[in-house]
Order: C-alpha cells, then sequence, then structure tokens
C-alpha cells in the first residue's frame, strides 16, 4: 500500500506540530506503559524460555538482538528484539534492503511476521525508552527520516512498539508517508487513539500485513 504524501504534508518548522499534551496524558500514558510491560514481561515467561531455545537451535549466534536507534529529543538508546536475522546481516533497514528473505533464519521470518521478535522491547519500555504506542524508533543511520522527524517536529515524541504508520502500512510505506503519520499522530494523540493503534496491532500482527 502506497499514499501519497506532498509537500504540503512535510514542514520545516517544528513548532508547527503540536506535541504538547495536557499532563495526564503524558501520567496516564507511562502508568499504562510501566504496569502493563510489567505484567506482559512475567505472562511472557514461557516465551522467554521457549524462543531462545529455537533461534539457538535454529541457527547460530545471540539470542538477543541489540542495535543503537533514536529515541525521544534524537537522544541515543539501545532496542532489543529477538534475532530474526543471520549473523553479519548489514545493519540498514529491512525496508532497504531489495529482498530480505535470504538474510533471515527459517524461523526468524516467522518471529516477525507475527510480531513475536519485538516481546524484548518490553524491557525498552519498562525502562523508559519506549512507550507502547509511538512512532518506531530510527536507526542512527537513517539520516533522511531523522531529519524529516525533527522538521516536523515528530522527534519529541518518545518510540513506541507500534505506532500510526504501522498500521497504516509498515514496510510498504516510503519514509515521506511514514513521518506524515508520524506527525498526524502526534497532533491528535490521545488515550482513545493509542488504544485503538494497539487493538489495529493486534489484527495486523496475526495477518502479517506490511512485513518484508
Amino acid at each position: 500500500m502506497k499514499t501519497k504524501c506532498g509537500q504540503d504534508c512535510m514542514s520545516n518548522n517544528p513548532a508547527k506540530t503540536k506535541t504538547f499534551y495536557p499532563m495526564f496524558y503524558k501520567d496516564v500514558k507511562r502508568i499504562f506503559d510501566v504496569v502493563v510491560s510489567a505484567i506482559l514481561i512475567v505472562l511472557f515467561i514461557p516465551f522467554w524460555i521457549i524462543i531462545p531455545l529455537i533461534i539457538k537451535i535454529d541457527s547460530p549466534g545471540s539470542v538477543i538482538f541489540k542495535q543503537k536507534r533514536v529515541g525521544a529529543n534524537n537522544r541515543h538508546f539501545t532496542i532489543f528484539k529477538f534475532r530474526t536475522m543471520k549473523e553479519g546481516t548489514p545493519d540498514i533497514p529491512t525496508d532497504e534492503v531489495k529482498d530480505s528473505s535470504h538474510l533471515s533464519t527459517r524461523v526468524g521470518k516467522f518471529l516477525r511476521r507475527s510480531s513475536i521478535d519485538e516481546i524484548p522491547q518490553l524491557i525498552n519500555i519498562l525502562k523508559g525508552d519506549m512507550s507502547f504506542v509511538g512512532p518506531r524508533p530510527a536507526l542512527y543511520n537513517q539520516d533522511l527520516l531523522i531529519r524529516l522527524r525533527t522538521e516536523n517536529g515528530v522527534y519529541k515524541l518518545k518510540p513506541g512498539v507500534t505506532g500510526l504508520a504501522q498500521i497504516k502500512g509498515r514496510d510498504d510505506l516510503s519514509i515521506q508517508d511514514k513521518v506524515m503519520y508520524d506527525r498526524i499522530y502526534a497532533e491528535n494523540a490521545s488515550i482513545w487513539l493509542d488504544l485503538k493503534i494497539i487493538l489495529a496491532t493486534i489484527k495486523a500482527a496475526i495477518t502479517g500485513k506490511g512485513v518484508k
């Protein structure tokens, strides 16, 4: 799915993007993040045991994949994921690889399609690096994405495990379209919108829509 995003949805003035929310929204969002991530970490104990064993049996290498990402206010942090790619895979976004199938491990294809590989990011949420909902954190070397988010004020937001762009096309979207959806989220963020995105993400995870 491709959407068209012209110059009218890109801005060189970050101040035009409304990213200042009522204090109660930020507080409620953080409480939700902490409580739910802590509960899920406990509930997902079987995954913490079974998935690493499967990854180890499937291919050589580490179980947890660590990568430098860009967080709120363009500060770097380390993101955690279950490894889905072969050791030695280039440190670039999967949507920039023409055919990433040969780089994925056998079990990695399923983990990524089902979004199970994202489970370790519950630790990032608990630490405060991320939220459940927000723009997906850019890689440290995605210069265009970082620049456009900065120009549009999106850089102020805490990155999320899922976001509006994730449910609108994910890897099928261009960088410009991703920033367009990030900005729409920034200008309309609310508890209700967050819940709608989470529910839509569950549906997308089941279908694997937009995953490359």
